[in-house]
């Protein structure tokens, strides 16, 4: 099943989304996720969307309050890439949910900056509370997986040994739907996951390159931050990522840039000036208001 968050008002809600665009609305985003046994077998025995998809203004199904935790440098030949030694420990920095968009959503490039970084990651979503949790465990406490953008304003990030503020750019963080974790496997068997520029491929690899699985950094998390249903974990870039290019490649305003991962489906967003981000979304209000 694939789980999307839209707006219905002033609120968010969660709802499953079927092949045809429709959506089964189900509960609003914070009562989905206190209750997904509930809420899981609701989705699974709807037939049909009650909602059709031209009226649905999609957001991350993702809870306000969630944790969106990224891991830096998890893929072998990214580590290569960019000379640096494999971690002993899963390198952690965070992110606000403030900066996850959906697909579609234009994403501006910060003023001072050349250009945005390009970076496909799988998406794990948490669905039961983990607390020194064992790799295995943790594994199965997944409730879902999505296709995540972790774009990068580079200069912004490599000014200080702290990544949050170029990791935090606004629109930043495109994130796909939800596709529940039994209808994925262990992306430890291997996910095919590649990034398109303008239709260029940039970025084709397989999470199989993984330094640290799923289960192994959930599991690491654990044991000193009890993760709850609705965190998110980023599991990292592979390589192709554009400023180790020579001469460094950047998304600015015109590129589009597509992500796809198997079994997940694609994510695409556009790239605008960075004007754009006073610009409300729809259903959003302007800033101050």
């Amino acid at each position: 099943m694939r789980f999307i968050g839209f707006r219905d008002g002033r609120q968010v809600m969660i709802g499953r989304r079927f092949d045809d665009g429709s959506v089964a609305a189900l509960a609003e985003v914070g009562e989905f996720y206190a209750d997904l046994p509930r809420w899981s077998a609701e989705a699974a025995a709807a037939t049909e969307g009650s909602v059709r998809g031209a009226e649905v203004v999609e957001v991350p199904a993702v809870p306000p309050g969630a944790r969106v935790l990224c891991v830096g440098l998890n893929y072998r030949a990214h580590a290569a890439e960019t000379g640096a030694e494999l971690p002993k420990y899963p390198n952690l920095f965070a992110r606000w949910t403030a900066s996850l968009v959906s697909g579609g959503t234009p994403v501006p490039v910060p003023a001072g900056e050349r250009g945005l970084d390009w970076e496909v990651e799988l998406a794990a979503v948490v669905g039961r509370p983990l607390a020194d949790a064992d790799p295995e465990a943790a594994q199965a406490g997944v409730f879902g997986y999505a296709v995540f953008n972790d774009l990068s304003a580079r200069r912004h990030q490599g000014r200080t040994a702290q990544w949050a503020v170029g990791k935090n750019a606004d629109r930043s963080g495109p994130i796909s739907a939800v596709t529940t974790a039994d209808e994925v496997g262990d992306p430890a068997d291997g996910l095919r996951l590649c990034t398109r520029v303008n239709g260029e491929v940039m970025q084709d690899s397989s999470t199989a390159d993984m330094i640290f699985t799923v289960g192994e950094v959930l599991s690491y998390v654990s044991r000193v931050m009890t993760l709850q249903p609705g965190d998110v974990l980023a599991t990292g870039t592979p390589p192709g990522v554009g400023f180790v290019r020579t001469p460094p490649r950047y998304l600015v305003p015109g590129d589009t840039v597509e992500l796809e991962i198997d079994r997940l489906g694609t994510l695409a967003n556009p790239i605008v000036d960075t004007a754009a981000r006073l610009e409300p979304l729809p259903g959003e209000s302007p800033p101050g208001v």
